[in-house]
């Protein structure tokens, strides 16, 4: 079995998902080093420190640690600052490296720790494997972009990672458009759900649980606030419906994220009040896997209004749930909703045809057939097949030779 080191510079898999920095990437860093642990690999997670109260070594499970690692402050650092301390987070890597061993594979995860990883394999001869999880270009192509040179760092490490991964075929078509990656170096290695939290139940308990109104359309956004993820559109689909007079409410699960987060919340209250609807949307702040399921099983209709979405992991958690999804036409949840089968896909970003979409999907499930095939679709996705897929690449990785940069 091998000893893998994974690189989670700018957020944590023990932080919570769905505020500051801490979303998908948080939940696959954390299910896939605990999955590869249980098959029997040692797992050490390396995490930039920001509290000065956490403990240098955690272990999560037999076989899985996580390493806070000091490089600046310890405290939470806003996005353009993270860039300043990749050298020291990498040096500190280093040390401990030679300190405690150095491993057979390094696991980076976003493009900040694509820039340790890739130092790291050159200095120690390691093979390295990537995950960006968000990309530079698509988000430019489909939103706004950040910056160039990010653009820049990210093809360097494309050139020079002995394998990227990517969750579904729509993402690895992506690297090669945009970063002209090899396609011998792209796998794709779908995520999971971890299916004793997310799985079906009944509905009306869980809103008794929640505290919901048991009889209105009840619609359920989950994510960041911000505008990447698409909230705001989540809200008019909700006031579409109502003023076509539809029993109608939404649950917005998540805490502002970034920059702009605290605005996106602001403006989203402010909408809230000017179309009346106070009573009709909660703000929910990120909640745990096991009490998360519990708003999903109590929803009607999950929405996944993302601007660009290199997976879409709440999309299959609610799946999994046996809740339809509306979402958007992007990145991999055009691999996770099925039109007609677990929910729809919209390519048009118009609340009236969100809504439009809402009605269709509650209509074709008044049988709980749409919310049936929606739990099948999602029990082929588990992370014990993702760790299985990464433990055979990793084999494959060690045995060969290093790609040149």
């Amino acid at each position: 079995m091998a000893r893998l080191a994974v690189l989670s510079y700018h957020t944590s898999p023990l932080a919570q998902p769905g505020t500051g920095d801490g979303g998908g990437m948080n939940v696959y860093v954390r299910e896939l080093a605990s999955a590869m642990a249980r098959q029997g690999h040692e797992v050490d997670v390396f995490t930039r420190r920001d509290s000065p109260t956490l403990k240098s070594t955690q272990l999560v499970e037999p076989g899985f640690r996580v390493h806070h690692i000091a490089a600046g402050p310890a405290r939470s650092l806003e996005r353009h600052e993270l860039a300043d301390y990749v050298k020291d987070f990498t040096d500190e890597i280093a040390a401990h490296f030679e300190k405690f061993g150095v491993p057979d594979a390094l696991h980076a995860n976003y493009w900040l720790s694509g820039l340790a990883g890739h130092r790291l394999k050159h200095e120690l001869h390691l093979p390295l494997i990537m995950t960006f999880h968000t990309l530079e270009r698509v988000k430019a192509d489909h939103f706004e972009g950040e910056s160039e040179d990010r653009a820049h760092q990210e093809a360097a490490i494309f050139a020079c990672a002995d394998a990227v991964l990517a969750s579904c075929d729509v993402e690895a078509a992506q690297f090669i458009e945009y970063y002209n990656a090899d396609p011998a170096r792209v796998h794709v290695v779908p995520l999971g759900v971890q299916h004793a939290f997310f799985a079906p139940g009944e509905q009306r308990a869980a809103r008794q649980a929640l505290g919901r109104d048991e009889n209105d359309t009840m619609l359920l956004f989950v994510g960041r606030l911000q505008a990447l993820k698409g909230v705001e559109l989540a809200l008019e689909t909700l006031i579409t419906l109502r003023r076509r007079g539809r029993d109608a409410s939404l649950a917005i699960v998540g805490g502002p994220s970034g920059p702009e987060g605290a605005r996106t919340l602001a403006q989203l209250h402010e909408r809230v009040r000017e179309a009346g609807v106070i009573c009709h949307v909660s703000f929910v702040a990120p909640q745990s896997h096991q009490l998360l399921s519990s708003w999903m099983r109590a929803a009607d209709v999950t929405l996944v209004p993302s601007r660009s979405e290199s997976f879409g992991l709440v999309a299959l958690e609610s799946s999994a749930c046996g809740t339809p999804v509306v979402a958007s036409a992007v990145g991999g949840l055009l691999t996770l909703v099925d039109p007609g089968v677990n929910g729809q896909l919209i390519a048009q970003r118009d609340a009236e045809i969100w809504a439009d979409a809402v009605d269709e999907v509650m209509w074709a499930n008044a049988n709980s057939s749409m919310s049936n095939s929606a739990v099948i679709l999602a029990q082929r996705y588990t992370w014990r097949s993702a760790a299985q897929s990464l433990d055979a690449l990793v084999a494959r990785l060690i045995a060969a030779g290093l790609v040149r940069c």
